[in-house]
């Protein structure tokens, strides 16, 4: 698999919809770094694991999963030799918590998920650790009660704490008409009065601070400072302890160590699993079956497209490689490719495919993928040369374990040539033993599908009561052109319509002028004849006509049409080709016959119609790499 089949196919984003239901950041961050597998077995068993979560999640609301708040980086933490403080402690007593809410619940789910609830069992219940936790770590704080000697010296502390701000409130009293303030104050964990500079000779103690504009001196009092070190004394003291209660602490989890890590990775694993499973819930999937080379696709619909998404009904029998679909422009062709590329990943992922239950897909080794126009302007080339380099990456990489998906094989080129190079791309890519979906233009790449062995036709349905397609994809059957049907029904003569077919086909057609038909082509052709002449009148006020490249036009004094090349210049002048050669023309004039648009596609190279075969040679060749002494002049 190579990443930018992950990224035609929209597999990022689909790893990245189903992160979201994760509940941890490293069962987010598994799911976004999954990469497609080949292992039937496991992968087996992956899909009866989401369904089985899928079960649990039909009959409960919530799993008790944890967040894992670090919890692996505090196993190292304690192994470096530091003690984990209270805070990281009330994350970890949560944890153990909700690993025995987790073993009991997955305990009562064996009837329906047998398989996930036997692995919570590989999770130890530390009933001690939690209960040395609970009853040393209370608020986020160790607890007076950890340890008699905590208890005992925070009792001390408090009440020395006690005796300073009694004391400290009496001198307060005393010095009241020497301090800008008539309280005490706490400066750095020592009490203080705040003393007027010029009368700090009047007050015996220690200047601990002073405020911003100096006027105010903070002076501890002599007759506080032996009991503010005695309350220091215990305060580090209390510190003492606290810090050998949590080293103590930190020992009995590091004791732990491997129960608590297979707890991490079962809490993980159950996270990823119920992501799955919740993703598949919400975009209706369900589990497909592997198979060796049976593709079948029961009512698929493309997650991205969400209710937009037409239903894909798919199947390749095992004698079938190839599939050709034929249809119309916005038919759904592409959709079809990429629907069925992303089911393959999502499948070999674990994930369930939003298809009907009974979709069969073979196991891929490589996925390759030839989808739009892919034109680098870094390298400047042209979109023909791009799709044609990655096809010659994909026929020297692509094998029996392959699949293809290749759309509008052979575009970007004169249509002969192009017919040409993807008959015998698609010849060479059979004989790989690949198994291939293709889309196409080429009206002949129908007779190609429908002759060779392992090749069936397919098309997307188009309805000829709404002239819309329908996005259905029709296999064993060739698409027919819908463009003379259309015609018909909208009302262009039989007439023409036969003639058009003579051209096409080489044969005779049918169309007929109905009744109903006749009113409708009289009155559809009176209604643009009048409308025609209408705009003419209204445009020819305005401005004058203005045509571009690849209109074909009337030219004066010749039975031939011509064909615009470029202009118009200052005076109105257009250069047209007319049978080969090129001449200058006024627009006053010329006279539009058909637009560029109707004749050709919208990527077309116009210079296979106004440039030598030689000249285009050559300029293909300088595009690609410098050659000595070769020039290129251009043809006017």
């Amino acid at each position: 698999m190579n990443e930018q089949t992950f990224q035609v196919l929209e597999y990022h984003e689909i790893l990245n919809r189903t992160a979201e239901h994760a509940h941890t950041e490293l069962g987010k961050q598994t799911i976004i770094e999954s990469r497609p597998i080949q292992d039937q077995r496991r992968l087996e068993r992956m899909h009866e694991e989401v369904e089985e979560a899928k079960a649990i999640l039909a009959t409960q609301s919530r799993v008790p999963l944890h967040t894992l708040t670090d919890i692996q980086g505090m196993l190292e933490q304690g192994k470096k030799g530091l003690y984990l403080q209270p805070r990281q402690l009330m994350v970890l007593l949560s944890f153990l918590d909700h690993c025995t809410k987790l073993k009991r619940f997955m305990k009562g789910q064996q009837l329906i998920a047998p398989r996930i609830a036997f692995y919570a069992e590989s999770m130890t219940e530390l009933t001690s650790l939690e209960e040395d936790i609970a009853s040393a770590i209370r608020h986020a704080r160790v607890d007076d009660h950890a340890s008699k000697e905590l208890a005992k010296i925070r009792r001390k502390r408090e009440k020395k704490t006690e005796e300073i701000k009694e004391r400290m409130n009496s001198l307060a009293k005393k010095y009241a008409p020497i301090m800008q303030e008539a309280r005490p104050m706490d400066k750095g964990g020592r009490w203080t009065l705040p003393v007027k500079r010029e009368q700090r000779s009047k007050m015996k103690g220690t200047v601990l601070d002073q405020s911003a504009s100096g006027a105010t001196l903070f002076v501890e009092p002599k007759e506080v400072t032996r009991l503010q070190e005695e309350r220091q004394l215990l305060t580090f003291s209390e510190e003492q302890e606290v810090e050998q209660i949590l080293y103590t602490l930190t020992g009995a989890v590091l004791e732990h160590e491997q129960d608590l890590s297979i707890a991490v990775e079962t809490m993980h694993q159950y996270d990823v699993l119920f992501a799955k499973a919740k993703y598949s819930r919400l975009t209706g999937a369900h589990t497909p079956v592997f198979t060796d080379h049976e593709l079948k696709i029961n009512q698929g619909r493309h997650p991205m497209l969400g209710e937009k998404a037409v239903p894909l009904t798919l199947h390749m029998n095992e004698g079938e490689q190839a599939l050709l679909i034929t249809g119309p422009n916005t038919g759904g062709k592409t959709v079809t490719l990429k629907t069925v590329g992303l089911f393959c990943l999502m499948a070999q992922t674990g994930l369930h495919i939003p298809a009907e239950p009974g979709s069969l897909l073979p196991l891929y080794q490589s996925i390759y993928v030839d989808i739009g126009d892919g034109q680098s302007i870094e390298e400047n080339l042209s979109t023909f040369s791009s799709r044609l380099t990655n096809l010659i990456d994909i026929l020297q990489k692509a094998n029996d374990h392959s699949l293809l998906l290749l759309d509008e094989i052979g575009s970007g080129t004169e249509p002969g040539e192009g017919m040409g190079l993807a008959t015998a791309i698609l010849d060479q890519l059979a004989a790989k033993g690949s198994d291939i979906l293709a889309t196409t233009h080429y009206s002949e790449m129908k007779a190609y599908a429908k002759e060779k062995a392992g090749f069936i036709n397919g098309a997307m349905a188009f309805d000829l009561e709404t002239l819309k397609p329908t996005y259905q994809l029709q296999t064993g059957t060739a698409g027919e052109s819908q463009a003379f049907d259309i015609a018909y029904k909208l009302g262009l003569h039989p007439d023409i319509l036969n003639h058009a077919h003579r051209i096409t086909y080489k044969e005779e057609a049918s169309y007929k002028l109905e009744e109903e038909q006749r009113k409708h082509s009289s009155y559809a052709s009176q209604v643009a004849v009048n409308r025609y002449k209408k705009n003419r009148k209204r445009n020819d006020s305005k401005q004058p006509p203005s045509f571009k490249m690849g209109d074909n036009v009337q030219v004066p004094d010749s039975d031939a049409a011509g064909i615009v090349y470029t202009g118009p210049d200052a005076r109105g002048n257009y250069v047209v080709q007319v049978k080969g050669e090129k001449k200058t023309y006024n627009h006053k004039r010329l006279k539009l016959h058909i637009p560029a648009e109707e004749l050709y596609p919208e990527d077309y190279d116009f210079d296979i119609i106004f440039k030598s075969k030689e000249y285009r040679k050559i300029d293909k060749m300088m595009n690609r790499k410098y050659v000595e002494g070769l020039t290129l002049e251009d043809e006017e």
